[in-house]
């Protein structure tokens, strides 16, 4: 008998018990369903953090100040602008940018009460996180020498404040440390590059602090770091962002700046500067992610287990019920290993469907969990081959006792239990 009519039988013999086989594949089902389910949103959810954090500066280095620490011991109360001229000069060094990030209100001729996550800089920021102007232009050192009152916005949160794609030109009010000030839109940055929170996100936040915010009046501004600092009333920058040529430079520049500003400050230890490497962030949460999904989808292959053992429990009763027809087959002639294959076949074809129902229902939960974190679904080959691999292994391994139970029964002793 060639494996073509094993097959045949299979599937008849699973059509002819369908509630019974269904029950028996339940097992399977819901174990591939939440390993498929499971390593896809981890996958979608890692990628879609990797890429909001890379789009806010995830290949670049963050220096700042620890206070209260450096005010205490060393009168220092964050960077100045000498100090981005030291760190600038460090041959491996890309751009510096000071960052300086803020909430406010805003209000314009077609919003009133609107809100703003603002992301304060230099005129660097925009080459250094590769943005996007799809209107008009990013602000340029002049106008961040003179503190001029310009600002971008994100191009959602145009429509937002303006109703209309491109307001560049127009002007806006926002509110900042309770200080009104008047900014006019010099440009449009793509939304997919205006930072690592979304207004959804940013919607949460606010309501974890008990202030509740439309998302219809929420959006993204951006301004020269050197109005905030006036609005502030500082001369220095909590913190600088730093870009290098080669990504694998970050450590080594990170190094070489905290040595070079304790240096200019007469600092002995390394208590006031620290260098933080967003990339190596970026590896952490990957690595967390990953062992995070692995051990879940552990926990929902026990279910394959349990499936497995459910197959085997149904298998032994097909053998039961099938006696007759084996001790007939082997009575005619049929070898131990043809009856052993058919009844593997059957097991197998039984852990196959299952899997590839579990398969579909998984990709359905992913797209519909993917699809409320605002991600997109990373089903990945890997992914679907480990299952339909898995639900082979499972059919193969709990059908084997069962088959060969089948294959070595005399065909006389057979032929008594059903005769």
């Amino acid at each position: 008998m060639n494996l073509k009519e094993n097959i045949r039988i299979a599937l008849s013999s699973i059509k002819s018990n369908k509630m019974r086989s269904f029950l028996t594949m339940l097992g399977i089902i819901i174990g591939v369903a939440s390993v498929i389910s499971i390593v896809t949103i981890g996958n979608s959810g890692k990628a879609f953090l990797i890429d909001k954090i890379n789009a806010a500066g995830g290949q670049s280095l963050n220096i700042s100040v620890q206070t209260p620490d450096a005010d205490s011991r060393y009168n220092i109360e964050g960077l100045t602008d000498s100090d981005i001229e030291t760190i600038k000069g460090i041959e491996l060094v890309e751009g510096v940018t000071p960052l300086f990030s803020d909430m406010g209100t805003v209000e314009t001729l077609y919003l009133h009460d609107g809100f703003a996550s603002v992301t304060a800089s230099s005129a660097d920021y925009a080459t250094m996180m590769d943005l996007e102007i799809v209107h008009g232009r990013f602000f340029t050192d002049e106008e961040y020498t003179s503190e001029a009152k310009v600002c971008l916005i994100s191009d959602n949160t145009a429509y937002k404040y303006f109703k209309m794609q491109n307001p560049v030109g127009e002007t806006l009010d926002i509110t900042l440390n309770d200080q009104l000030v008047t900014l006019k839109v010099i440009g449009i940055i793509k939304t997919e590059d205006s930072g690592l929170f979304s207004p959804e996100d940013m919607a949460d936040m606010m309501e974890n602090y008990g202030m509740k915010m439309e998302l219809d009046k929420m959006g993204f501004v951006y301004i020269p770091a050197s109005i905030i600092m006036n609005v502030y009333g500082r001369s220095t920058y909590p913190s600088l962002a730093v870009t290098t040529y080669d990504v694998m430079d970050l450590d080594r520049v990170g190094a070489i700046a905290v040595g070079m500003l304790n240096a200019r400050h007469n600092i002995t230890d390394n208590s006031v500067y620290t260098a933080r490497n967003m990339a190596t962030l970026v590896d952490l949460l990957d690595t967390v992610i990953n062992i995070f999904t692995i051990f879940i989808s552990a926990v929902g292959a026990i279910s394959l287990v349990v499936g497995g053992i459910g197959v085997m429990n149904i298998m032994l009763v097909s053998v039961t019920e099938r006696t007759r027809e084996i001790g007939i087959r082997k009575a005619l002639g049929a070898r131990t290993n043809v009856i052993l294959l058919q009844f593997l076949t059957e097991s197998v074809i039984l852990c196959l469907i299952g899997g590839f129902i579990g398969m579909a229902l998984g990709f359905g939960m992913s797209a519909a969990v993917s699809s409320l974190m605002g991600a997109p679904v990373r089903l990945t080959l890997s992914t679907v081959l480990i299952a339909v691999g898995f639900s082979s292994a499972v059919g193969i391994f709990f059908g084997i006792y069962p088959a060969r139970k089948a294959a070595k029964m005399p065909p006389i002793e057979a032929l008594r239990m059903n005769g």
